[in-house]
């Protein structure tokens, strides 16, 4: 196939480094604004903490300068393949920037490898419970065959093993803290933490038992079937059933918790009410104060009133410029993600007014993103980064910006009532319901049926998922 060259004119529209700068600051929650204007301020040395006092004399001079330079061509950096661009990156235009926290304490690997210093192994013994814990999930499990350990060992550290050897090394490590640990299944995991519970008592064995020879008729809630065969009365099963339900299914979580790696949430918004009327102001740390440094203000005038000449005049000319005008599209760029964020979230309130009068769920009119966008005259993509990772604080408490968006349905009478109304009705149903004969998804969808919400069985299982409430049959209880 031959190869040729053709000409083609299209249009096509272009993101401008502002409009991306906005895009990626609207994203951007409360908490990690700081971090992000402090890394503009190290990388950008013409922009400061501070108000911008002179920022209108400025402009009008360097409208001035830019005419005496006629040589100077202000498009080589605006454009695209602008010089200025120093750091390399080889991510597309419209990738979103992952912002990932570093933690400064111990992973859950270190500290079971920490406890390995303690016990008596021998070298091969060592490198097999270090390759071991390194193929434990987050959760403490093992889920890693023993046989692909062998080989692991045998390619990876050149250590010649079998595979009774890792089940005896797996079995010393299983005696470690948190209990559970290095269990292939959930059965064993149980199974690990009830045998270091037993001490002669009589409900932890029949707790033993029951994990040991009936787990399946357990984790399907047939106790009839497990009283019959274990030949035991409601109260024992319903200790020991308690016994059971006391264990950490994920130990290796336990150990991430007991961290104390807990993400603060500071709200972005403010909304007070007041004799009926609502207020809402925007977090204090969304409106720092910038300004274009005057050292670098300078430069550029004395540059200007002097000759540029030479190359590395210009360059120096580029380089001041290009780091003024950064300096001014982030400002600029913080105060349209102010205005925005107040736009949208004002918006929200006055859609949302009764809930925020009330803190009743029910209250919640159906909304969807385009109904914000028109409402703003904004970009549904621009209205969804605004929702994202954001949270407002209210007289009922802190809530995601993403809780207040739901679909909608009809009732009976036409009227259209959003979907988390019917999902709070359907949580107050099963709190409220008879554990010992909990509400099937038919049972369910008849009781919202009396209530005016004309809802299909199947849409009663889809919400009751959504909201993490099991089946029937495991909501069952003695």
């Amino acid at each position: 196939m031959a190869l040729k060259q053709t000409l083609a004119h299209k249009l096509e529209q272009r993101l401008s480094p502002q409009q991306i700068q906005l895009m990626k600051l609207l994203q951007v929650p409360t908490m990690e604004l700081d971090q992000r204007i402090k890394q503009e301020i190290e990388e950008n040395p013409a922009l400061e903490e501070g108000s911008d006092r002179e920022e209108d004399e400025f402009e009008g001079n360097e409208e001035q300068e830019i005419r005496e330079d006629e040589d100077f061509d202000i498009g080589d950096y605006l454009s695209d393949d602008a010089d200025y661009k120093t750091r390399v990156s080889n991510k597309g235009k419209d990738e979103d920037e992952k912002v990932i926290p570093l933690s400064g304490d111990q992973t859950f690997q270190e500290r079971m490898t920490e406890q390995l210093h303690l016990l008596d192994l021998d070298e091969t013994e060592f490198m097999i419970a270090v390759t071991i814990i390194g193929n434990l999930d987050e959760s403490g499990y093992l889920n890693r065959e023993i046989e692909a350990i062998v080989d692991d060992l045998a390619f990876s550290s050149n250590v010649s093993t079998t595979e009774e050897q890792v089940e005896h090394v797996l079995s010393i490590i299983q005696e470690l803290d948190p209990a559970g640990v290095g269990a292939r299944d959930l059965q064993e995991c149980l199974l690990l933490q009830i045998q270091r519970k037993q001490n002669g008592d009589i409900t932890k064995y029949t707790a033993l038992k029951i994990l040991e020879d009936h787990f399946e008729e357990f984790t399907k809630k047939h106790y009839s079937k497990i009283l019959k065969k274990l030949e035991i009365d409601d109260e024992d099963l319903k200790e020991a059933i308690n016994e059971i339900v006391k264990l950490n299914p994920k130990p290796g979580g336990s150990m991430k918790e007991a961290s104390g790696n807990f993400q603060q949430i500071i709200p972005d918004f403010i909304i007070t009410e007041n004799e009926g009327r609502l207020t809402l102001s925007l977090n204090g740390r969304n409106a720092p104060e910038l300004r274009v440094s005057d050292d670098y203000k300078n430069m550029l005038k004395k540059y200007a009133e002097g000759a540029v000449s030479s190359k590395a005049d210009k360059e120096a000319l580029t380089f001041v410029k290009q780091k003024l005008d950064g300096a001014k599209w982030f400002i600029d760029a913080i105060k349209q993600r102010q205005n925005t964020l107040l736009l949208t979230m004002d918006a929200i309130m006055t859609y949302q007014k009764s809930f925020f009068l009330t803190g009743d769920e029910t209250n919640m009119k159906p909304m969807i993103l385009k109904d914000i966008a028109e409402k703003v005259n904004l970009d549904i993509s621009t209205i969804s980064r605004v929702a994202n990772s954001k949270y407002v604080q209210t007289d009922h408490g802190i809530f995601s910006l993403k809780f207040f968006f739901s679909e909608s349905l009809s009732t009976d009478s036409g009227e259209e009532v959003s979907t988390r109304e019917v999902k709070k009705i359907l949580s107050e149903a099963v709190e409220g319901e008879d554990k010992r004969k909990p509400l099937t998804d038919e049972k369910l969808a008849n009781l919202l049926k009396e209530k005016g919400y004309n809802i299909a069985r199947r849409t009663v299982a889809k919400y009751r998922e959504q909201l993490n409430i099991p089946v029937a049959r495991l909501r069952k209880e003695l």
